[in-house]
């Protein structure tokens, strides 16, 4: 039989399938999520998260130190105060927590490159992101009165040296509210990077145990995303990115590959998804009982977030990326 055409010829060697591989990964695109608490001397594991931890702020060195030595030069902060309130004081205290850690991190490790994430769950002692009021006899997150927060947050945590502000909160009009403030204190250089694509994920379940984040009533259903939807989510990018974010984000990502192909088709900014904690935790469970080859695996879960398009990755298993792109695994 005579064949012209033979896809196989391009499959032949390793040398050669890298060669004309469509979808590369650096990790100069990764981003690693870190924990931060009050206290001192601490590193707490997190056992929703195998292998994770909260670390007090004069614990931080070490793993800063890993990541670095690995190749991974970007961390995205998430705090995790002593003390919360119904305002989520904490989250724009000078002295909070991620002010705090920002400051400690930037001083002794000018190099890493630090994202701090601007919302009010971590903080506010009902586990929203903003602040309540009461509606048809009921309590919902007041979105325009959280604005005037999430600017303070976000403010506070460049005046403390973060050198990139992500909000999460899903808030309407938070990207032009925070990039106002912002340009208002001189920071107009500092980039924003939007979760604009925040989907309402059970997915993220280890991650409010890790940072004590869980809603003490309802759910978020009503600012994240109904996970039904495909042009809303085009929507709220397109906003994002008329309202000043520099970078889009999708969250979660490994069931939202779609959207992150559609976000990357309509927007002309860099585009980053987030493996979320459900992802990681999952991983890590199958692999302790021997079910997946766990390197494989998280291999394969980053190149299909590249190859749906996004730009950098925000990931729990950053450091072994980074140490599998540098075996020539992945790449």
């Amino acid at each position: 039989m005579q064949m012209i055409e033979r896809p196989r010829r391009l499959r032949s060697t390793p040398g050669l399938r890298k060669m004309v591989r469509e979808t590369r990964v650096d990790a100069s695109s990764l981003i690693y999520p870190m924990f931060v608490t009050d206290g001192i001397g601490r590193i707490e594991e997190i056992k929703a998260l195998p292998g994770q931890n909260r670390y007090t702020v004069d614990m931080t060195d070490g793993k800063i130190e890993d990541l670095l030595k690995a190749g991974v030069g970007s961390i995205m902060l998430f705090g995790i105060p002593e003390h919360k309130d119904e305002l989520g004081t904490q989250a724009y205290a000078e002295d909070g927590i991620i002010q705090r850690a920002v400051s400690h991190i930037k001083e002794r490790y000018p190099e890493m490159y630090v994202i701090t994430d601007v919302c009010m769950c971590e903080y506010t002692s009902h586990g929203h992101c903003g602040m309540l009021h009461e509606c048809g006899g009921h309590y919902d997150v007041d979105n325009d009165s959280t604005l005037e927060l999430l600017q303070k947050v976000a403010v506070s945590q460049v005046k403390a040296g973060s050198d990139m502000v992500a909000p999460s909160d899903m808030m309407d009009g938070r990207v032009r509210a925070i990039r106002e403030a912002l340009d208002a204190e001189g920071f107009s250089s500092t980039p924003l990077m939007s979760y604009a694509v925040k989907y309402a994920s059970s997915f993220y379940g280890p991650f409010r145990e890790a940072a004590g984040s869980a809603p003490t009533f309802g759910d978020r259903k009503s600012y994240q995303m109904d996970f039904h939807n495909r042009r809303e989510g085009i929507k709220e990018a397109l906003l994002d990115v008329e309202e000043g974010a520099d970078i889009v984000m999708v969250k979660p990502a490994m069931s939202y590959l779609d959207m992150i192909r559609e976000v990357r088709d309509a927007v002309n900014v860099p585009v980053a998804a987030y493996s979320v904690s459900g992802e990681y935790a999952m991983v890590k469970a199958a692999a302790a009982n021997g079910w997946i080859d766990e390197a494989s695996i998280i291999c394969e879960m980053a190149v299909g977030a590249f190859r749906a398009g996004a730009q950098i990755y925000e990931t729990y298993f950053a450091e072994e990326l980074a140490g599998y792109i540098k075996e020539g695994r992945i790449g």
